[in-house]
């Protein structure tokens, strides 16, 4: 197959989505696959033909490694000459070229359903869930509705599109501690979790760097799991345990500081019933492909937390990892993925 993976993009999840698409490239090509690695903000500045940015061979042809911090996207613009496009020049272009394009893009217009929108609007197949199914997931207040209104466990929360409200009514709301977070966001860029007056405008001003629309909702104790789908279908849960703090950037994607258990250590009713609720709810959210249910457990029930329509694919992230518990080679995964989009109908 020919295949464009894209990754990048002018997003807070900017340098997680490079990381991810380097190794999909990388993983495609020893499968054997015709494969162009491009940037949705970067583009194609030159006019050379986009045919040959296709590459064949083996090993680890394309490389980048993630910064401890989130990247200054003002920066990102202002070394593109101001350009605040998201979508890069003749992108669109190198796609139609492709058997199918595979997303290796996190948050913003990778996730948020406007890159799916578009590339259906050409008839180009992609990878992972419909734009239907992005929007929905992606927005973590209109998800919790879903959720919530279907009888699911979920947090108490709000949203608010802007900071006309004070600590003492965020508390009078949904107790203490609570999390704050931008309502688009993903790898945990914005969050914070308040457990005092002091932490609040600082856990504000760090949510609304990314976005003026943010979520605010109860803090829920207990472990952190969460269940990655494949073909609609429960992988092995996994139980994340940060060494510090919580499941933030930095513990996300720096090697050696997060525990990934899996299979979690829970009962096989446990394990069955939050593997179903993972599934409901991913149908529930209208998500297709793969994606990730994040929840809670507090030892009687599975709260959610979030629905992921993108999932990391780096060494650190969290699908691959449970696949490779059912034997699927990161590899394999990879290859399956766009295999499955490139026999699918686009919507």
């Amino acid at each position: 197959m020919k295949i464009v993976v894209l990754g990048g993009g002018l997003s807070p999840e900017r340098d997680v989505s490079k990381k991810s698409a380097s190794l999909i490239a990388n993983a495609l090509l020893s499968k054997g696959h015709e494969v162009a690695l491009v940037d949705l903000y970067d583009g194609i500045e030159n006019d050379d033909p986009v045919d040959g940015l296709f590459r064949k061979g083996t090993g680890n042809l394309f490389s980048f490694d993630i910064p401890e911090e989130e990247p200054d996207l003002e920066k990102v613009i202002a070394d593109h000459g101001g350009r605040r496009e998201w979508l890069g020049p003749r992108v669109i272009e190198i796609c139609k070229k492709a058997d199918c394009v595979f997303l290796g893009l996190h948050g913003a217009q990778g996730e948020n359903g406007k890159m799916q929108a578009v590339l259906e609007a050409y008839d180009i197949k992609y990878t992972g869930c419909g734009y239907t199914g992005c929007v929905i997931a992606m927005d973590k207040g209109l998800s919790k509705a879903i959720i919530a209104q279907a009888g699911f466990k979920t947090s108490t929360w709000f949203t608010l599109r802007d900071r006309n409200i004070t600590f003492e009514q965020v508390v009078e709301k949904v107790g203490l501690p609570f999390v704050v977070k931008p309502i688009g966001c993903g790898s945990s860029c914005g969050v914070s979790i308040v457990k005092s007056k002091e932490e609040f405008e600082n856990a504000m001003d760090y949510a609304n760097k990314y976005e003026h629309h943010i979520i605010i909702e109860k803090y829920i104790k207990g472990r952190e799991i969460t269940v990655s789908i494949l073909d609609g279908k429960a992988l092995p849960i996994t139980e994340i345990i940060p060494h510090e703090g919580f499941y933030d950037y930095k513990n996300k994607y720096q090697t050696g500081l997060t525990t990934h258990v899996c299979p979690a250590q829970l009962s096989y009713e446990e394990t069955a019933r939050a593997k179903q609720i993972a599934e409901d709810q991913f149908h529930l959210l209208r998500m297709t492909a793969y994606g990730r249910i994040d929840m809670i457990y507090d030892g009687t029930d599975f709260w959610f937390i979030e629905a992921n329509n993108l999932p990391g694919m780096t060494n650190t992230s969290l699908l691959p990892e449970a696949a490779a518990q059912t034997g699927i080679v990161y590899e394999d995964l990879c290859e399956r993925i766009a295999e499955a989009a490139g026999r699918r109908h686009v919507d």
